[in-house]
């Protein structure tokens, strides 16, 4: 199957061009509705098949901690929505307010960690172009990180490689656990009998965590053994590498890594596939 890359750019052909798709969706329960509404949308039948639960820190004492002290932080960085939630949160929790933050620099994994911001009042300077630890690092001057003290509120499992590299340019970083995923409770019969009937075309990932968890829901080995024939949609390369660690293969990678590009993505996959399906179908007649 052909390997899709696309950035999110408007659809312009059949208004429901993902009519007769089942597309199951893997994303927490409480985040689930954004990419659900808009493959729904397009004509897509949408499997729910939450593989995270975003659970609260063993203690939020650290993070309460770093909120008091927020006025020496130089600082603030979010490399999530759930970690915006969290904090902000604890920052009602503890009688603060937004106005406390002046003067702090922010900045936001991606486009959607920054509107989260802005909906709770706090101005993001700092958005990458590519939503992924390497994009921050390109953005955040070196010369205004040393020597400085930086906030990372993020979940308590994470890559490394955004506060390595900036404690490698001086910063004095905290990295504060602020929540973390879980593994949910599920009943998995339903789904593995309609991956075994190949009634699903497509499952989608949105970070790494929902593919290594829907592994282990499933109890399989690898995903070859949990998603025979099916093709497997990812939000950007580190999922998929996630995805070719566990011995499967993105079909789809959204260069732009948000829900809308994905969703571009998943609608040019099927519309080439589509295509090419037909060609075969006229080249097989006209033999």
């Amino acid at each position: 199957m052909a390997k899709v890359k696309t950035e999110a750019q408007p659809y312009d052909g059949p208004s429901r061009p993902l009519a007769g798709k089942r597309i199951v969706v893997t994303r927490a329960r409480s985040q689930a509705n954004r990419l659900a509404q808009k493959i729904e949308e397009l004509g897509g039948e949408v499997i729910e098949f939450p593989t995270i639960e975003i659970e609260p820190p063993k203690s939020y004492a650290p993070l309460d901690r770093s909120i008091a002290n927020i006025q020496s932080y130089d600082w603030l960085i979010f490399t999530s929505v759930n970690g915006v939630e969290q904090f902000f949160n604890r920052l009602k929790l503890l009688n603060k307010s937004v106005a406390e933050l002046k003067g702090i620099e922010v900045a936001a994994i991606g486009p959607e960690t920054a509107n989260r911001l802005q909906a709770a009042g706090l101005e993001c300077r700092f958005v990458p172009k590519f939503y992924q630890a390497e994009g921050l690092l390109e953005v955040l001057p070196p010369e205004k990180i040393r020597g400085k003290r930086v906030l990372i509120p993020r979940a308590a499992k994470a890559r490394e490689i955004l506060p390595q590299t900036l404690r490698e340019r001086g910063a004095d970083v905290d990295v504060i656990k602020a929540y973390r995923t879980g593994l949910p409770a599920k009943n998995t019969s339903g789904l593995l009998r309609s991956i075994e009937k190949h009634e699903i075309d497509m499952i989608t990932f949105t970070s790494s965590s929902t593919v290594t968890n829907f592994v282990r829901l499933l109890k399989k080995e690898t995903l070859a053994d949990a998603l025979p024939g099916t093709s497997i949609a990812c939000i950007g390369p580190i999922t998929r590498k996630t995805v070719e660690e566990l011995g499967g293969h993105a079909d789809v990678v959204a260069d732009e890594f948000t829900i809308p590009g994905l969703v571009s993505a998943i609608v040019k996959y099927f519309a080439l596939k589509a295509g090419t399906e037909r060609h075969m179908l006229t080249k097989g007649a006209a033999v």
